[in-house]
């Protein structure tokens, strides 16, 4: 008897796992694939083959390889130029293949991103080709952020998570008040900035700055973008007290490098290996590098000369003339226009130089003087009559940008 309870037990036992199983087995064939939608299209309903273009492709090229022969490229070539100009397609931009999932060499749909917030689409599953450019969606976010320098403005941005492209605009806004060569270790900044995500939350860097300070030489600089007319596209910055930061000069020809040798009545040159003044501030950086007119003005000379290399000296007014030496390449004319911070050359070593650098000089009702030890005019102050409603839009970013001070550097 009791082996014939054993044997029964044993029976249902294996009643039990089998039901199981069978109910595992039940549950795992039900279960849903995970619907993917990208471009616009069900990713699932498709082969899909994400691929960069490489050297020598082309969007003929790539039709080609999916089996299009030579006269229907050039129909779709034809049908889609109006919309998309295929000869703009770049190395190193994603492309992705929507196959048929039956027959994989039967494209159906080429998808080309040119930049992360933008794609276009080409249709080929009618007879006739679609194609359209869309915009990715955006989300703009608003943040408030503090820092203190440790190495560049570049790499302090990026320890905070934003995008190190933000130091040049920075450098732009601050050109004619903070000299970014004398940035120092322990200098602050506050600012309050809007930056752009895809919808699914990827980082596209900086939209814009609504206020920001820094803290340079133990003053605190404010900027405050600001239109005088509503109506105006134009945005100048401007400080607490409504003084604009822009002066007539900016700070040096070149960003972010380093100064080499400065204005001196007395320093051994190291090509002639003599002792002689120094009318001029060197900056030293790459060859190639862009060199910007330091205030806007008419090109009085370019040329060469044995000791000067490439030049071009550029007049500002009856009193102020700027010198630019040593460029690899000239890119102005004599008697031309130009504006304040305008490419007008590239560093070089043309003439006495050891090495790429640009040398500055800075004239003063016709005598050559340190650029550096000036005292420079400012631009055309706000217009009194728009003060009053600047005073009241800044009130509000102003104490956002003191308060954040002071919970980060309990100032």
């Amino acid at each position: 008897m009791r082996y014939v309870t054993i044997i029964l037990l044993s029976l249902i036992l294996f009643a039990c796992n089998n039901k199981e199983e069978k109910g595992s087995a039940k549950k795992t064939a039900v279960k849903k694939e995970k619907i993917v939608v990208e471009f616009g299209f069900r990713l699932n309903d498709f082969k899909v083959v994400h691929d960069t273009i490489q050297s020598g492709d082309s969007f003929g090229k790539i039709l080609s390889e999916q089996g299009f022969d030579a006269a229907k490229v050039h129909e779709i070539n034809e049908k889609v130029k109006d919309s998309f100009d295929v000869r703009n397609i770049r190395i190193g931009k994603p492309f992705t293949l929507l196959q048929n999932k039956a027959a994989p060499n039967d494209l159906k749909v080429f998808i080309y991103q040119p930049d992360k917030m933008s794609y276009y689409v080409v249709d080929l599953r009618d007879s006739i080709p679609v194609v359209y450019k869309k915009e990715r969606p955006v989300v703009i976010k608003r943040r408030t952020i503090a820092a203190a320098i440790d190495g560049s403005v570049s790499s302090t941005l990026s320890r905070e998570g934003v995008s190190s492209a933000l130091a040049p605009e920075l450098s732009k806004i601050y050109a004619w008040s903070i000299d970014f060569f004398k940035i120092q270790k322990g200098d602050k900044f506050a600012m309050i900035i809007n930056e752009k995500y895809l919808e699914g939350g990827e980082y596209l860097g900086v939209e814009s700055v609504e206020a920001s300070y820094f803290e340079y030489k133990g003053k605190k600089i404010y900027a405050f973008p600001f239109k005088q007319d509503p109506n105006s596209k134009r945005v100048d910055y401007y400080d607490e007290e409504g003084k604009v930061l822009k002066n007539m000069f900016l700070k040096a020809p070149l960003k972010f490098v380093n100064i080499t040798s400065r204005f001196t009545r007395s320093r051994f040159h190291p090509v002639q290996l003599k002792w002689k003044a120094h009318n001029g501030t060197d900056y030293a950086a790459p060859t190639g590098t862009p060199i910007m007119t330091t205030a806007s003005g008419t090109v009085e000379q370019t040329g060469y000369t044995g000791g000067n290399g490439n030049f071009v000296k550029v007049k500002h007014n009856g009193t102020y003339s700027t010198q630019y030496l040593h460029m690899s390449k000239i890119l102005v004319r004599r008697g031309q226009h130009v504006q304040q911070g305008q490419i007008i050359g590239k560093v070089g070593s043309t003439g006495l130089a050891t090495g790429p650098h640009v040398c500055y000089r800075f004239w003063k009702n016709g005598i050559q003087v340190d650029p550096l030890r000036q005292k420079l005019p400012n631009s055309e102050p706000m217009n009194p009559k728009y003060r009053a409603r600047f005073m009241a839009e800044i009130a509000p970013l102003k104490k956002e940008l003191d308060s954040v001070s002071l919970a980060n550097f309990g100032e």
